[in-house]
């Protein structure tokens, strides 16, 4: 898990600078790690560790060129059309990860959370994650939404587009949540931690009158620390479990 984050994370820092985005550098390096995945041999420290890694797990070599695809989205996209467009780069920016993981898991909609909770920081970096059909249902432009985070403020429509998102949010988390009881089970506690979490982001820009432009909601650490604190029980509690059927 660790050698994929390091490439997710690598690969990222190409684009998500504010001051000094390289996109030719992200264009030659994924390149060159596309290259290397057929020959098996990396040729730096995240291409090594992520080709070990899918060799181990046997992860699929398609879902390494969506990421790296949607990566180059960040560089020429700022705004998307439609929530199937939003949907194309989050397949690549966040669904192929969560490919990528399942082998490691035994057998996700976190990302449309954090387009919400981080609103204002891309409006900062010239982007919009939320579809631009849905800016036009609820007529809400980019420059009211620059506005609102410049005014520390939020407008009726821009609450009715938040609104309208968390709502699609939740639907998704509802029809994502029969799937944690297929995963292994040593692994459920900590999915259903994370999803615990971040829908009680949705619960703070609610709590939040949905002024987070200017500011970056967050679940406070002290329940944090308790939601964190039972998925470690109940992992424990399974680990135990294991260990006596195998004994």
């Amino acid at each position: 898990m660790w050698a994929l984050y390091g490439f997710a994370r690598y690969a990222d820092e190409f684009v998500d600078s504010l001051t000094d985005p390289d996109p030719d550098a992200l264009m030659a390096w994924g390149a060159r790690v596309e290259g290397c995945i057929g020959t098996g041999a990396g040729f730096d420290a995240p291409s090594r560790a992520l080709i070990a890694t899918m060799r181990r797990w046997d992860i699929d070599a398609a879902t390494v060129r969506v990421f790296l695809n949607s990566m180059r989205m960040d560089i020429d996209v700022a705004h998307y059309p439609t929530y199937p467009d939003l949907e194309r780069y989050m397949d690549g920016s966040a669904a192929a990860v969560g490919v990528q993981l399942l082998p490691i898991l035994e057998p996700s909609d976190q990302q449309l959370t954090n387009f919400i909770r981080d609103i204002g920081e891309d409006l900062e970096r010239g982007r919009v994650y939320l579809p631009m059909e849905d800016l036009d249902r609820f007529d809400v432009t980019t420059q009211e939404l620059q506005r609102c985070r410049y005014r520390q403020a939020v407008t009726a429509p821009v609450r009715n587009l938040l609104q309208f998102q968390i709502f699609r949010a939740r639907q998704v988390y509802a029809r994502a949540e029969p799937g944690i009881d297929m995963l292994h089970p040593d692994v459920r506690p900590a999915i259903r931690c994370a999803r615990t979490l971040y829908g009680e982001i949705l619960d703070e820009v609610e709590r939040a009158d949905y002024r987070i432009l200017h500011r970056k909601v967050a679940v406070s650490k002290r329940r944090r620390a308790r939601v964190a604190a039972t998925a470690v029980t109940r992992a424990r509690a399974q680990w135990r479990r294991t260990r006596a059927v195998a004994a």
